[in-house]
Parts: structure tokens; C-alpha cells; sequence
């Protein structure tokens, strides 16, 4: 009989956690719409930016260190692609032009100087360049004058790094 207890005890507790804390997406989702149509358009924090339609409608997205990351549309024709801005300091090359292709964010110089050399035995004019506000190491596989150039750069480099952005030159 005390068997038979503990076991559905056991049973009884698994069931318990099993079905405690599971949220469906449409019950996120029905909370969103209705944050939307009572005109909160207040985004969360999100590592994405593709769907949005207008500048408003971009989320802040927050890296580890809760510095807040600028993003800033520079819309060429209908191209939406987004971009970040941020003042960078070059450390290994020729300089940057106004859109740059990063690939590769790292907060040790080595690691970052070893991409940069890999990038250039591969044929890519790489350079590496340093944020002093967050202190990362932005690794630049092509930098372009202009922005349809540099979507066309890293949508090709996305092949080989699958994380790479476009960044924008500050002042």
C-alpha cells in the first residue's frame, strides 16, 4: 500500500510540473495584439530587426553589458535593410568608408587580429577596428561608399558568417 502511495505521489507530482509553466505562442501572441490595438507600441528587447516597416517600429536591442546599440535606417530607393552606427577607432587598416561589413565582434584583440588575418588570406581587405564604448574589437571584412554595395557584400560573406551586419560610420 505504501508503494502504491509514493507512486502516485510521484505521478501526480510529474503531472504537476509538467503542466505548470508551459505558454503557447498564441497566448504571447494575443497579448501582443492586444498591447497593439490599445496603442501601446512599446517593443521588447529582441535580437532581430527584419519586418518592420518604419523607423518606430525598430525594438532596442540590448547586448549583455546594457550598453544600448544605436540602430539607424539609411534608406537607398526601397532597400530596408537595417544598420548600426557606431564611432570606431581603426587599429589595423586602411580606414573605413561609410558602410562597412562586420563579421566578427570580440572583446580579445588576439582573437580578433587572427579573423583578420584568415580574412585576408581569403582575399578580403579586412581590417579591425575598436569600439571604446563597449570595448569590442569589430572585425570588417569590406567597407563600401555606398549601401547597396555593402548589402550585396554581406549578404554574400552570410555564407561563411552567418551573423555579419552592416555598419554605418558615426562622426
Amino acid at each position: 500500500m505504501k508503494k502504491y502511495m509514493v507512486l502516485c505521489a510521484g505521478i501526480c507530482m510529474a503531472l504537476t510540473f509538467t503542466s505548470c509553466g508551459k505558454s503557447s505562442e498564441s497566448a504571447y501572441r494575443k497579448a501582443y495584439d492586444a498591447a497593439m490595438a490599445n496603442g501601446n507600441n512599446t517593443t521588447t528587447n529582441t535580437s532581430y530587426n527584419s519586418g518592420y516597416n518604419n523607423s518606430e517600429d525598430i525594438p532596442v536591442v540590448t547586448p549583455l553589458n546594457d550598453q544600448p546599440v544605436t540602430n539607424t535606417r539609411v534608406t537607398d530607393n526601397n532597400d530596408n535593410v537595417p544598420v548600426r552606427t557606431e564611432n570606431l577607432t581603426v587599429v589595423n587598416g586602411s580606414g573605413l568608408n561609410s558602410f562597412s561589413v562586420v563579421v566578427g565582434s570580440f572583446s580579445v584583440k588576439a582573437n580578433a587580429e587572427g579573423l583578420v588575418q584568415r580574412l585576408r588570406q581569403q582575399g578580403y581587405g579586412a581590417q579591425l577596428a575598436y569600439n571604446s564604448v563597449n570595448g569590442m574589437y569589430r572585425v570588417v571584412a569590406s567597407t563600401h561608399s555606398d549601401k547597396a554595395s555593402a548589402v550585396a557584400s554581406r549578404n554574400s560573406l552570410r555564407n561563411t558568417y552567418a551573423d555579419a551586419w552592416l555598419l554605418y560610420k558615426g562622426n
